[in-house]
Parts: structure tokens; sequence; C-alpha cells
């Protein structure tokens, strides 16, 4: 399937309300700041702002990685960290009345400690602030070869900071890892979700599927087993679009009905919570994940 054929029905959705959108473009701007909402220009970004939710993109717009379905900046000189960034993202979800928030990055294989230290400054911001908020983290997996801080020691300056759920995405099967995922992999991903659980079993984990990158349902059923027996709890699948025609194409187009079967296989294998669906992306829905873990 090529890129000029028209997309399915079900892949065609609204924006949102413009005003929710440029509302938190304008704050964007002001603080100097992104959201991986609007770097990836994410189809949900309406609905989630009008529900009090935003995901923002810590350490700049400049990932050192270079994963062929992402259209975030690539680049192995990105700007220095900003130690305010922070405090900006704290005040723009005070101004914002956010009530859940998801804090993810770009790759920063330059840095350290990879950027984990960034991670905590900012959820000790944000309840300074605003300390009824909850924060999810989606990290990246601090691989073991780079840095001078271990993987595992990166993982637990941010469990000790204690996010309402610790997100790292394994985003394809494992045979796909090496094209989709350049310089990350299955192993090391399956490993930060085992280390959380190893460092505090209290944290839910999450991980997220992109589907229709050329995997078969058996490979997506042996990766959600993959995950359970890492202690893998919620789990996002949705459908990969290629953002330009630069990035990988799309193999095929799962249909509702697919993703649906594939849900209701992944509640069998024990997930506590799963959002699948074409549309679904890894922070759609967090807030009502996080509300019915607390319940």
């Amino acid at each position: 399937m090529t890129l000029c054929q028209p997309l399915p029905p079900w892949l065609r959705k609204p924006l949102g309300k413009a005003s929710e959108i440029s509302t938190v473009q304008r704050l964007v701007r002001q603080y100097g700041i992104h959201t991986i909402c609007e770097e990836g220009r994410c189809p949900n970004r309406g609905e989630c702002y009008s529900q009090k939710t935003a995901t923002f993109l810590l350490l700049g717009a400049t990932c050192t990685r270079a994963c062929a379905f992402c259209q975030v900046q690539k680049g192995q000189a990105p700007a220095a960290v900003d130690p305010e960034e922070p405090a900006k993202i704290a005040a723009a979800v005070a101004t914002l009345g956010l009530h859940y928030v998801v804090l993810t990055s770009v790759a920063r294989d330059d840095l350290a400690d990879q950027g984990a230290g960034q991670f905590v400054a900012t959820m000790h911001a944000i309840r300074q602030r605003c300390p009824q908020t909850e924060i999810e983290v989606l990290t990246p997996d601090f691989r073991l070869d780079r840095g001078r801080v271990s993987q595992r020691d990166c993982i637990a300056q941010i469990v000790a900071a204690r996010p309402a759920c610790y997100n790292h995405n394994l985003e394809t099967v494992r045979r796909l890892q090496g094209p989709v995922r350049r310089g990350a992999t299955y192993e090391s991903s399956l490993r930060v979700l085992a280390i959380v659980k190893e460092l505090n079993p209290q944290i839910p984990t999450k991980s997220g599927l992109m589907l229709g990158l050329g995997e078969s349902e058996t490979e997506v059923i042996q990766t959600l087993k993959d995950l359970r027996a890492v202690g893998c709890d919620r789990l996002t699948l949705g459908q990969y679009l290629p953002p330009s025609l630069h990035h990988l194409p799309v193999v095929k187009y799962w249909t509702p009905q697919e993703f649906e079967n594939l849900a209701n296989i992944a509640r069998e294998l024990g997930f506590s919570h799963v959002a699948a669906g074409p549309l679904v992306r890894s922070s759609y829905h967090a807030a009502q994940a996080g509300q019915l873990y607390a319940n």
C-alpha cells in the first residue's frame, strides 16, 4: 500500500476545536517550550486539550536518534539544556489548569544522564505549582552504551520521583526493530519496563505499538506476551501513519475490528487497561487509565 492511496474512512478525524488548539499553541510559543502533540501533529490533540491533558516534550525539539517513523527533528548537536524548562512547563500546566500531564522527551544520548534529571526536575516543578496534577512519564530507553550514568540509575532517578505511570514504547515487533527504531533494541526496551517493576512494583507500567509496518498478527501477540512477561500493565495500539514521503511507508491499514480483536487478546493476557484503535496514540486517554487504576 502506498502513501498516494486515500486513507480509509476510519482514519479521517476532525482535529478538534480550533480554540482549544490555539490556546495551547499560544502558550507553547509564549514559554518557549514544546509538546509532542504539536511536534508530532497528533490527530487527538484537540480532544486531549479539551479534557485538560497534554504531553510536554522535554530537552528541546532535536533528537539524537533517527527513527524511521518519527517526524521530530534529528541532529547530533542539540541545543543546550534549558535550566528554566521545568519552571516554564510548570507555569504552562498551571495556566492551562491541566489535571493530567505526560512528560516525554527527545533522546539525548549526548548528555551524561541522557535527560533523566530533567524529567525529575520538571516533575518537582509541576508539583510545587500544581500539587493535584498527576504526572505520567514516557521516557527514552536510556540505553547502556551511551553516557556516564547507567540505564538502571537513570530509571531509578525517575522512579524515585513516583510518577503516576511509567511509559516506554516498544513501538514495533522484534523483527522490525532495526529498520524502525534506529539506535534502540527490543531487549533494552523490555529491560526498561522490567527495571521499573523491580524498583517499585506499585508504579504501573505502560507500552505502545504502532501497527501497519509489516508485522503479522502472530508477531503482535508474541510482543504482547513479552510485555506481560516483564509486568507491563497498560497498552496502547495504534495505526502507523507516515509523517512524510521520506518516512517508512504503510504496509497495511489495520481495521477497527482487527484492533478490537487485539484489544480483547491483550485483556485476556492480563493488561489492566488497553486503548486500541486506528487513531490511538501513546498518551491517548492516559488520564482515564490513571483514574481506573486508582479506583
